[in-house]
């Protein structure tokens, strides 16, 4: 069992969770996800990890509450425990391996939308303890939506804010902010690393392809079990299939079918969508006294 320390709200329907894992906060690394399963026989959701403390032995999650499984586990309270939390799973972000003078010679831009902003969260903080230049953008709807700001002001060399509808920062999506950045304010990069919703990433890799600005996606939004063993989550780069949750789920964005991947993230889109009808159902019939 796992105990949530800390829950805290972030936007409409995004919570961060502080969550005691000791060996966890240890081994984890940039990129990298945890498998959490609320209660027996629940769903196992892939969540990737935002921050950690190997000191307290806690790690750092954003949920966003789409299905039943994530609406649960936003309904937890501090000092309430989660079943099982496996970690951490995945491979890191290669560039905590590369030769660290030649690539503080580089400039990097990490871009986020939506809740896809706060697995940027370990990435920035190892570029800025290793003294690695960056820029962070960032999309959302519209203010309310915006998260973390202060966190990323504090890391990033610069920090872009981008709302969909105008309402605080740079009017337009990700893929403008980045043109903004690169095309009108001639900022220079030799890296990008994108997470965020899967149409997000596809239009953004679309962009920086455009560019020609080497890109990074995390392919985390198709996985299911985690593990490799339902093949939900195959990758198609350039016709080599690869598996998110044990080759990733960092890959090549300028590779990636998104096309395909989209498709297969919408198979069990009819399934979802009944176990979350029964959720709000059961929720509404407790509220009501009628359970």
């Amino acid at each position: 069992m796992f105990k949530i320390l800390e829950k805290k709200y972030l936007a409409p329907e995004i919570y961060a969770f502080t969550i005691k894992a000791p060996r966890v906060a240890k081994a984890a690394k940039p990129g990298q996800f945890v498998i959490i399963i609320i209660e027996e026989d629940g769903e196992r959701i892939p969540l990737t990890i935002c921050d950690s403390n190997k000191d307290l032995g806690t790690i750092y999650l954003v949920i966003q509450a789409i299905g039943a499984s994530t609406k649960k586990l936003i309904a937890k309270k501090e000092g309430e425990y989660i079943k099982d939390l496996l970690g951490p799973l995945g491979k890191p972000s290669e560039f905590i391996y590369e030769d660290l003078n030649s690539l503080k010679e580089k400039k990097i831009l990490l871009a986020g939308g939506g809740v896809g902003v706060a697995p940027l969260m370990p990435q920035a903080k190892w570029l800025k303890e290793n003294g690695v230049k960056f820029d962070i953008v960032t999309g959302s709807k519209s203010k309310e939506f915006v998260i973390l700001e202060k966190e990323f002001k504090e890391l990033a060399d610069f920090f872009f804010i981008a709302t969909d509808d105008g309402s605080y920062g740079f009017r337009g999506m990700v893929t403008d902010a980045i043109k903004e950045l690169i095309i009108n304010r001639k900022r220079e990069y030799d890296l990008c690393i994108i997470i965020g919703p899967m149409i997000m990433m596809k239009f953004t890799a679309k962009v920086t392809k455009e560019l020609g600005l080497k890109s990074i996606v995390s392919m985390n939004p198709i996985m299911v079990d985690g593990t490799g063993m339902c093949g939900a989550c195959r990758v198609n780069l350039d016709g080599e299939i690869k598996f998110a949750c044990v080759d990733g789920p960092e890959f090549d964005a300028h590779k990636i079918d998104f096309d395909e991947a989209l498709r297969r993230q919408a198979q069990y889109k009819d399934q979802e969508q009944l176990k979350d009808h029964e959720y709000c159902e059961l929720v509404g019939g407790m509220k009501s006294g009628q359970i």
